[in-house]
């Protein structure tokens, strides 16, 4: 009895792990250009993101919870803030301003986003343990490692690409491993859905490079 009791005890974790594997899925935005795996289907919601020089983009959140492990992947729309900057300045002109009070912004804007995001994650209660540069298909970004108050842990990468702001944070609890299945899958998609990767580092501020694929 002893023996089919154990048998079977196997037979069920057997089976959980299996149904655990098939959960995950190749999630793809052709919306917000980008891919990465999700342990099912995410939750999709609209926000608003105040910016570095206080103007207001659109953007969405994509998130699982699993368990106590939690991930989402922000994306904000930055393809507005050259017009949005540029009127801003043309009204402060207009009002009687002059010089820097009426300096359009939006090249710092686009250029600052990535670092003004990591600095947004390390106002937190949180504990920085890594912060390096990163690149995924050689499109730049920042990589961080974060402690949190409760002992969970924090992966994130930021990105700028095609004039979009991109977080990606994977947190699990305590003692357990990365999120590698969230981390290592992430990548970035052209117009027509297909997967990018450049020759050369690709940076928002610049033209592209030419792409391997």
């Amino acid at each position: 009895m002893r023996l089919i009791a154990v048998a079977v005890a196997a037979l069920v974790l057997l089976s959980s792990g299996s149904s655990l594997a098939q959960d995950w899925i190749e999630y793809a935005s052709r919306a917000d250009l980008f891919t990465v795996n999700f342990p099912g289907q995410p939750n999709v919601r609209e926000i608003t993101y105040p910016t570095e020089y206080d103007i207001t983009l659109p953007g969405r959140v994509y998130s699982v919870d699993a368990g106590l492990n939690r991930y989402s992947v922000t994306v904000v729309d930055y393809a507005n803030a050259e017009k949005i900057h540029t009127a801003r300045a043309e009204a402060c002109r207009k009002a009687g301003g002059e010089g820097d009070a009426c300096g359009n912004r939006w090249r710092a804007e686009l250029q600052g986003a990535i670092v003004y995001a990591t600095s947004n994650l390390l106002k937190r209660d949180v504990k920085l343990t890594l912060y390096a540069h990163y690149n995924a298909d050689q499109i730049e970004g920042h990589r961080l490692q974060l402690l949190n108050p409760d002992k969970s842990r924090t992966f994130a990468a930021i990105h700028m690409y095609e004039n979009r702001l991109y977080i990606f944070e994977g947190t699990t609890p305590a003692g357990s491993p990365p999120p590698a299945l969230f981390q290592q899958s992430l990548g970035f998609l052209d117009k027509e859905g297909k997967r990018v990767r450049y020759e050369s580092v690709y940076s928002n501020a610049y033209p592209p490079p030419r792409r391997t694929r």
